[in-house]
């Protein structure tokens, strides 16, 4: 049962990315720019773009270039960037660890606090704690990302910095390889970023779910017979409350990955974010295309993850 349930999430999960990357590759054609105008420049004579179109493959019909494109990503293959004619892969993977680290960090800490901070929530429904930390969660999800960044590398870098305590550095990033410690110091303020953002949005989720949850008929009949409190509320509501936490866990960390833009920016941590930035701006269109690929394979994996721990949570949902 459980095996059917994780073939069928499987081959839906690669309808999901054909179908992204079709459209992706159909965007390519129908943009107004064109690739080799760009890079010839304002300048170049027709016969010059029309030569750079010829290196590049773009004067081939468009059935053509897709099988060609399609071919390549079965074998792993991204592409060239236009500009420096750099693997598209390999770019990739160059600015791929500092976004990875940021969100996986970010992650455990928003899933962490913002869960905890929701349980408390809910079993203390209309309590001070409770409309305290609802206020700050409503605090949270209205701040912007960058706000929350400025305001952390304000009072935790440059105040700290100006009575002698530069605990923290501002930027830049350390490979986890070079230095674990290094790495560490220099992610803390945009894993604090990011949490702070994310784990608004969790606690509300969690506290929602636990008092859906506390007020169904199994949990009454577990406190009926005298069952402990702790162990009602984390063995038997929790588990159940965790579904829908579980699946937005899934969905988010699959997005971020494809770019933390704003939080990359701020601390100046290169990252996929900055990159498709870049590419954006320069119009380098492989490394876009490569970008997409990316962060859709990442959505979907996320979210193959997630129905597996769904179905753990829930056997129900194998049905499904």
């Amino acid at each position: 049962m459980l095996r059917a349930f994780l073939l069928r999430r499987v081959l839906l999960g690669l309808l999901v990315l054909w179908l992204v990357t079709l459209g992706t590759f159909l965007l390519f054609f129908v943009a107004p720019s064109d690739p080799a105008r760009t890079l010839a420049g304002r300048q170049a004579t027709p016969e010059q773009v029309d030569l750079i179109r010829h290196n590049l493959g773009l004067d081939r019909p468009t059935l053509v270039q897709y099988l060609d494109y399609l071919g390549r990503l079965l074998h792993g293959d991204l592409g060239q960037s236009y500009f420096s004619g750099e693997s598209v892969g390999k770019l990739l993977a160059a600015d791929f660890p500092p976004t990875f680290s940021l969100v996986v960090g970010g992650a455990l800490l928003w899933f962490t606090f913002g869960v905890g901070a929701g349980v408390l929530s809910a079993t203390r429904a209309r309590s001070v704690l409770d409309r305290g930390l609802t206020l700050l969660a409503l605090a949270g999800v209205s701040m912007p990302t960058f706000v929350v960044g400025l305001l952390l590398l304000y009072f935790l870098f440059f105040q700290l910095s100006m009575v002698g305590l530069p605990i923290l550095p501002p930027d830049s990033y350390v490979p986890f390889s070079q230095d674990p410690a290094e790495w560490a110091r220099h992610l803390i303020l945009p894993w604090v970023t990011l949490a702070t953002v994310q784990a608004a949005s969790y606690a509300r989720l969690t506290r929602g779910s636990m008092l859906d949850v506390l007020g169904e008929d199994y949990i009454r009949t577990a406190r009926a017979k005298g069952v402990p409190e702790r162990r009602v509320i984390y063995r038997h509501g929790l588990r159940a409350a965790l579904t829908p936490v579980v699946t937005q866990l899934g969905v988010d960390v699959g997005t971020l990955i494809g770019g933390v833009v704003v939080t990359e920016s701020v601390f100046g941590l290169g990252g996929v974010g900055q990159a498709v930035v870049q590419a954006f701006v320069s119009g380098d269109l492989p490394v876009i295309m490569g970008v997409v690929t990316l962060a859709t394979t990442a959505v979907v994996v996320a979210n193959l993850l997630v129905d597996v721990a769904y179905g753990l949570l829930d056997p129900r949902v194998r049905l499904a």
